[in-house]
């Protein structure tokens, strides 16, 4: 079982930004590296993915305001989330996989490991 423990969640104003971070603790060998959220009323779904060749996947909406990238620790994965809109409140959970298949598509159940989640909530 790996420990996995979001931080960096917080409330801002629209237009501002954070940055996510899920230190693996150590851990490395993980095939597929993702960040999801869940918003008010809506089911969890996937808002970055990368896999271990680099490749990355955004939901739509997020697209050229977020960016997942590996941290100072070769297995870490932040997400930096700039241009923040309301509609980007939820709580956000980092998860790993190993299972085959594409990173990007893969179901959440799917997923191996999860953290608790961090809230993000976005004022207008």
């Amino acid at each position: 079982r790996v420990p996995l423990v979001e931080f960096g969640g917080g409330s801002v104003e629209a237009g501002g930004s954070l940055t996510l971070y899920c230190p693996t603790q150590g851990y490395e060998k993980f095939r597929c590296s993702g960040w999801f959220r869940r918003g008010p009323g809506k089911e969890r779904g996937k808002v970055a993915t990368v896999d271990d060749s680099g490749y990355s996947t955004y939901e739509d909406s997020v697209k050229g305001r977020f960016t997942i990238s590996q941290a100072h620790a070769k297995g870490d994965r932040n997400l930096q989330m700039n241009h923040l809109q309301p509609e980007d409140t939820g709580m956000y959970y980092c998860a790993y996989g190993v299972f085959l298949g594409d990173c990007g598509t893969t179901a959440p159940s799917r997923w191996d490991y999860w953290g608790q989640g961090t809230q993000v909530t976005v004022s207008s």
